[in-house]
This record gives C-alpha cells, sequence and structure tokens, in this order.
C-alpha cells in the first residue's frame, strides 16, 4: 500500500541519500504514527519539547501544506504518508559538497521557499510587513534570555529592514500588498540559510526542538 515502504531516492535528488538514513527515517515516522501508515496533526502531540516552541503551530502545519508536498493545489491534507514525509524532511537536507552553482541556487530556493510558506499562513502568495514582523516576534519569544520589550524592538527592526528592501522599490504612487517571494529572496539574500534550517525532533532516543 501507499506510504508502506520508503520511496525512491530520487525524492532527495540532488543529493544522494543513504539507505540508512532512508531506514532512520522511516523507524522515525512509524514511532510518530504509532505504526500506522499516515501520520495526522495530533501525532506532533507526542514529541514533548516541540510542544514549547514559540512557531510549534507552524512547524505542524508546514508537514500537511499541500504547497510544500510539491502538490499542484494549495491548502492542507489531513494525513501524509511516508513518501510525504521524505518530500517534506528534503527540505532540511545537507549541502553537497559536490553540488554546481545551479544547484546550489536551486537548493537554496527550495529552502527559502518552504520558510516562506510557513510565514504565508493564508496561503495568498504573500506576506505583510506586520505578519512578517509578529513571526519574527513569535521566534524571539522562546529566548528565556530575552525580556519581552527587547524581543518587541528586534520585531520592529526586522520589519523597518524588510520594509526599506521592499517598498523602497516601489513608485510614489503604487500601494504596497506584502512581501512576494522575490522580496522574501531579496531579504534573505546573504544569509546562510543553508546551514540555518535545522530539524531536530527526528532523533530517536529523544525528540527536541525544530528551529
Amino acid at each position: 500500500p501507499r506510504g508502506a515502504h520508503p520511496p525512491h531516492l530520487s525524492l532527495f535528488s540532488p543529493p544522494t541519500v543513504t539507505s540508512e538514513q532512508i531506514e532512520h527515517l522511516h523507524r522515525r515516522f512509524k514511532q510518530l504514527s504509532h505504526d500506522q501508515l499516515t501520520i495526522r496533526k495530533e501525532n506532533f502531540d507526542s514529541i514533548p519539547d516541540l510542544e514549547f516552541n514559540p512557531i510549534r503551530g507552524k512547524i505542524v502545519h508546514a508537514f500537511f501544506d499541500k504547497r510544500n508536498l510539491r502538490q499542484e493545489s494549495d491548502g492542507l491534507v489531513d494525513e501524509i504518508n511516508f513518501e510525504d514525509f521524505l518530500t517534506i524532511m528534503s527540505y532540511f537536507r545537507p549541502i553537497e559538497m559536490n553540488m554546481d552553482e545551479e544547484q546550489l541556487d536551486r537548493f537554496r530556493k527550495e529552502k527559502l521557499k518552504f520558510l516562506f510558506h510557513m510565514y504565508d499562513s493564508d496561503h495568498d502568495g504573500k506576506i505583510t510587513l506586520q505578519e512578517y514582523r509578529n513571526v519574527v516576534e513569535e521566534l524571539l519569544s522562546g529566548n528565556p534570555h530575552l525580556e519581552k520589550e527587547s524581543a518587541r524592538s528586534i520585531a520592529d527592526g526586522a520589519m523597518m529592514e524588510a520594509a526599506s528592501i521592499c517598498v523602497g522599490q516601489m513608485g510614489p504612487d503604487q500601494v504596497y500588498e506584502g512581501i512576494t517571494f522575490e522580496d522574501f529572496l531579496k531579504m534573505w539574500q546573504g544569509i546562510d540559510i543553508e546551514t540555518k534550517m535545522h530539524v531536530r525532533f527526528l532523533n530517536m532516543e529523544t525528540i527536541a526542538h525544530c528551529y
């Protein structure tokens, strides 16, 4: 049946994924699904440390987002099988040293598209500046060493920086409707997203953080 066995490695190409990594992910999938063929949102409730992640809802949402599952339509699915699970995990794959410039560019854009979808929760292809600010503040709220006022100030600064990058390109008679993916790419230019996107709750021993 669909989802019962690991899919072809082409989902991860490039780069190459070893059979050992596939087996590890399959064991983790079975653990999360309680040996069922699919995972539902409530299965993520069994991840203790994910409960305290400030953007837990957005992380879980991303696993069921049809855009991230590379389906034609948008919206959410009710459950995902192992092939879907591997598709999502492919966004978190590490960089390969033998990638050429074209592969690296595509690799980076795929990761940023996944991140963009987490910000664009209403699936309209745009992120308002206030939505962007709210996500930044949510992320910062998970830092126990950062006071709320400091988090707000940093979030305000991030919003103003986004505005200078995006709104600054517009004419005086234009109305700003939100951050497009093209704007998002400009905002993240020069930031090492390749090593900053990690998922750590796939640990078999302890289910840790996703950040």
